[in-house]
């Protein structure tokens, strides 16, 4: 193992996790009525600003094993996209609409980006660079 120092990608990214679960549990929970989308619209923003950042971070790795990374990533990708679609499906087929819907898919995105990004940084990072 070498001794290089990485940004707290997994640190960041779990956090960035959190909120945008909780912004999903706060949604979900008072579906069908009314909610108010202030509170998972901020836990959302803060969400994708911490993927952006976490991803930023990772481009900055000097010696990084991205060809690891993409082979890893890509194909958690495909099936965090298939389990996002599939919860989407439940939504729209549960009837939410308007505003709700498009903070759930927004927050859906960002659940299916970061996670694998997360696999593929954890796996590329004990990888040597090619």
């Amino acid at each position: 193992m070498d001794d290089r120092k990485y940004p707290p990608v997994t640190q960041v990214g779990m956090a960035s996790l959190a909120l945008i679960v909780a912004a999903g549990i706060y949604l979900s929970a008072n579906l069908p009525e009314h909610v108010s989308l202030g509170p998972a619209e901020i836990l959302l923003a803060l969400s994708a600003v911490m993927m952006a950042g976490n991803l930023l971070s990772i481009t900055r790795v000097k010696g990084f094993a991205w060809e690891r990374f993409f082979a890893v990533a890509r194909w958690s990708l495909l099936a965090y996209v298939v389990i996002a679609g599939m919860i989407e499906f439940v939504f729209i087929h549960n009837h939410v609409r308007g505003g709700t819907l498009v903070v759930l898919t927004l927050s859906l995105i960002v659940f299916a980006i970061h996670v694998p990004t997360l696999i593929g940084f954890t796996v590329a990072r004990y990888s040597q660079a090619a």
